[in-house]
């Protein structure tokens, strides 16, 4: 990524016009939120893509799968730009070429990437999407920054897709959140004796709507592309 000196970071207020509303739902909304990219993009009805930072091969090929599907219908594809399954959401979008885009939510100042080997991911996410935090530049990664960014990633979205998740995984946060403000949970079962499953089919059980197409995602969610969430 660019240095700091030649990154042009924008940093936003809760009174910005180009604040995304969808964040005012959370208790404590960030202000000011760091941007790098389209800043268009965070009026589009965005689906955050999370799971395993060490998923199966199989896991991978959903992620790609998924995001491809749900960004070739219109959403826009967030997710936190991890490891796993994060990274394979992004550049399952990315992949479409022209036209199609990510957000990534960070949990370092937008100047530090991590981790170290998604440089190139996220600079292709810098030109061709957009990078977001509410954290300063030069602020690096910390334990107790990633909960806190997926509270960001539930409230941007419009609902939560969980592709692999073990029972303590922290995707299992950003679904909790997200139902907490009322933003939809979906889940891809797996087989029971895969760990990597054991979390998608407890949240499942607790009301997640059981996922097995893109189409069960649009189901829920399509009404949003006619809505006035669509970039100006």
């Amino acid at each position: 990524m660019q240095t700091l000196q030649t990154m042009d970071i924008q940093a936003i207020s809760h009174t910005d016009p180009q604040y995304p509303d969808r964040l005012l739902a959370l208790y404590d909304p960030p202000s000011p939120l760091y941007i790098y990219g389209e800043a268009a993009l965070l009026k589009m009805p965005m689906i955050a893509i999370v799971g395993s930072r060490m998923p199966s091969a199989e896991g991978v090929k959903n992620a790609l799968y998924f995001a491809r599907a749900l960004s070739k219908a219109g959403f826009l594809i967030l997710s936190g730009m991890a490891r796993g399954i994060d990274g394979a959401a992004h550049r399952g979008a990315l992949s479409l070429g022209e036209g199609h885009r990510t957000v990534a939510v960070c949990g370092t100042g937008l100047d530090i990437t991590y981790p170290r080997e998604h440089q190139l991911l996220a600079d292709s996410i810098g030109r061709r999407g957009l990078l977001l935090s509410e954290l300063a530049p030069g602020v690096g990664p910390r334990p107790s920054h990633f909960p806190r960014r997926n509270r960001i990633i539930a409230a941007l979205s419009l609902g939560v897709l969980v592709i692999e998740a073990a029972e303590k995984s922290g995707s299992l946060i950003t679904a909790r959140l997200a139902t907490e403000l009322g933003r939809e949970v979906f889940a891809l079962p797996g087989s029971l004796y895969n760990p990597l499953s054991s979390g998608c089919h407890q949240l499942i059980q607790q009301g997640a709507k059981l996922t097995q197409h893109p189409q069960d995602v649009l189901d829920e969610l399509s009404i949003y592309l006619k809505t006035s969430f669509k970039a100006t």
